[in-house]
């Protein structure tokens, strides 16, 4: 266990005090205003934390403070971990990124794409090629999620029970069997469609590396870099710091919301969204991101697969905006690109939030966010547990931090 500290002043590292400050100031309305239960946002530049704030209640009910251990759901900020695992595995030849997927699971072999109707009569036909391994990384496979009431397929999966992604009481492996069972939304590398493609591909690192994703990733990832906080249970030495779970209600204030299990050994071990994470763990994973592949002399990928990860690797440089499937075709999706697991900043002429080419991150369902911007050596986290309706809060993280830049 350890704790995120602060190690420079902002101006020794070309922050502007002031802009943070008014960031801070922001947020805590937020809190004081009920939006928020509590946040952390920290940034750092060069590797070295400059601003660390923690404000409001892990645990409203409980009046127990949000601290710099918090342990927070970090559901989504999952899948940049799953697509470290797979390079891992890339790197030493155990597979490619062009692998069918069937190389791995035999069960996604002759895939098909949904043509029309529903229920009994339910039309479908022979993709038009397999799914590769980098379909599952970029999003691009055809798969989908059944929340999202846009397509077809969507409702085909909620009858499948994956409206939630797993069957109630279901492991990995007989989840993404169901997947292999479901039609595509189109032919893989056509679109973008983020999906349960990291579930996937979890599934994927199970099977080539012969371990539970959870071992796999205590053993090779989290456990390398010290990332102690970090995993899909909580300890019961752990449960005290575990951040309450909150939804936002129709009035806009929040309530505690149920999610996923994490006391205990989870029986689904999702690599799209189950682990827990402190500040300091994830303050952790980014700066190995920043380095390039290694911390503190540990090394988990070369400096040539992180930038491979972190540039877009969409066809034709493609835009999320254009390229995504219609549930996608929103402003917050304009200029930008996506890598393997973390969307890439391609044109920041066009982007909702200030930012800077070839900036990448990701966020979670419960208002958790990251990026890295390697034209600033800046690395940025922001921890709440709220799971929205309307709320929106990142656009003004990102501009109020890029407003922090002074050099």
């Amino acid at each position: 266990m350890g704790r995120l500290r602060l190690e420079a002043e902002p101006g020794e590292v070309g922050l502007d005090a002031e802009a943070l400050a008014r960031l801070d100031r922001c947020f805590a309305r937020h809190v004081d205003e009920g939006r928020l239960p509590g946040h952390l946002v920290a940034v750092a530049r060069g590797g070295r934390v400059a601003h660390l704030t923690a404000y409001g209640l892990r645990d409203v009910a409980a009046c127990l403070p949000v601290e710099p251990d918090t342990l927070w759901r970090i559901y989504s900020m999952t899948k940049p971990v799953t697509a470290v695992a797979v390079l891992m595995l890339a790197e030493e030849g155990a597979l490619s990124l062009d692998d069918p997927l069937e190389r791995h699971l035999p069960a996604f072999a002759e895939p098909r794409v949904y043509e029309g109707g529903s229920g009994a009569g339910v039309r479908t036909r022979p993709a038009a090629a397999p799914i590769l391994l980098r379909h599952l990384l970029t999003h691009t496979a055809g798969l989908t999620f059944g929340f999202y009431h846009k397509h077809p397929v969507d409702a085909l999966y909620r009858e499948a029970g994956l409206e939630y992604s797993v069957p109630p009481g279901a492991g990995l492996a007989e989840t993404v069997e169901v997947y292999a069972r479901m039609p595509l939304q189109f032919d893989p590398g056509t679109q973008w469609n983020y999906s349960v493609a990291s579930n996937v591909l979890g599934r994927v690192v199970e099977v080539v590396s012969g371990q539970p994703l959870d071992a796999f990733f205590a053993g090779r990832i989290l456990g390398p870099l010290g990332m102690s906080d970090t995993g899909f249970q909580v300890a019961p030495e752990q449960a005290g710091r575990l951040a309450e779970l909150y939804g936002e209600t129709e009035e806009g204030g929040i309530a505690p919301v149920p999610g996923l299990p994490v006391h205990g050994r989870p029986r689904f071990l999702s690599g799209s969204g189950g682990l827990v994470s402190s500040a300091l763990d994830f303050h952790r994973f980014m700066e190995m991101l920043r380095r390039g592949g290694e911390l503190d002399g540990v090394r988990l990928l070369s400096a040539k697969t992180v930038a491979a990860m972190t540039r877009n690797q969409l066809p034709g440089d493609a835009i999320l905006r254009e390229f995504g499937a219609p549930v996608h075709r929103e402003p917050g999706m304009d200029g930008l690109g996506f890598g393997f697991n973390v969307s890439v900043v391609v044109d920041p002429s066009r982007t909702l939030a200030p930012s800077s080419p070839g900036t990448y991150g990701w966020t979670g369902a419960a208002t958790t966010a990251f990026w890295v911007a390697p034209r600033h050596d800046l690395t940025v986290q922001f921890m709440s547990q709220v799971r929205p309706k309307s709320l929106k809060v990142f656009p003004e993280l990102r501009r109020l931090v890029h407003e922090s830049i002074v050099d």
